[in-house]
């Protein structure tokens, strides 16, 4: 087997295994995919400088505080995204 096509197919293999993950974790209750969601975050975050993270983790505190107080009410992320789309379109 050519070496460029040996490297087509184990990539395709991933990719397979990735969405087969995919739509196994998809299927699991919300709180398991939550947690999974936790520990695959937390997974990544030796990449991310501590600073820019304690940042991010009092923003998100922070609105979380906002939509728990009333102040601001929250919305669904498609509603969201129909949004953002229509302010990028102006």
């Amino acid at each position: 087997m050519d070496v460029k096509l040996g490297l087509v197919v184990f990539f395709e293999i991933i990719m397979l295994s990735v969405e087969e993950l995919m739509k196994e974790a998809l299927s699991l209750p919300s709180a398991s995919r939550a947690l999974l969601a936790e520990k695959l975050v937390e997974s990544l975050q030796g990449d991310v400088d501590e600073s820019l993270q304690k940042l991010w983790t009092s923003e998100a505190k922070r609105r979380r505080d906002e939509i728990r107080s009333g102040e601001v009410k929250a919305i669904s992320g498609e509603k969201a995204l129909v949004e953002v789309r229509r302010l990028l379109d102006k």
